[in-house]
């Protein structure tokens, strides 16, 4: 499960990172939230389906373990 927890650890990384920088952009230009907002939740699914695949992948190793 070491496997899984390093994968979903670098996907909160990843998602603190792209949130901040939401965060970021629409302090510095509020008027562009909307276009924004659409791409961080485009890179929000990405990251966290590199998380899943990283789970997935951990139990597929388990199961070959046994």
């Amino acid at each position: 499960m070491g496997l899984a927890a390093a994968g979903f650890a670098g996907a909160g990384v990843g998602i603190g990172y792209i949130f901040g920088k939401m965060i970021e952009a629409v302090a510095r230009q509020p008027e562009a939230e909307g276009r924004v907002g659409k791409y961080m939740w485009i890179g929000f699914a990405l990251v966290e389906a590199i998380a899943l695949y990283g789970l997935v992948i951990a139990f597929i190793i388990m199961g070959l373990r046994k």
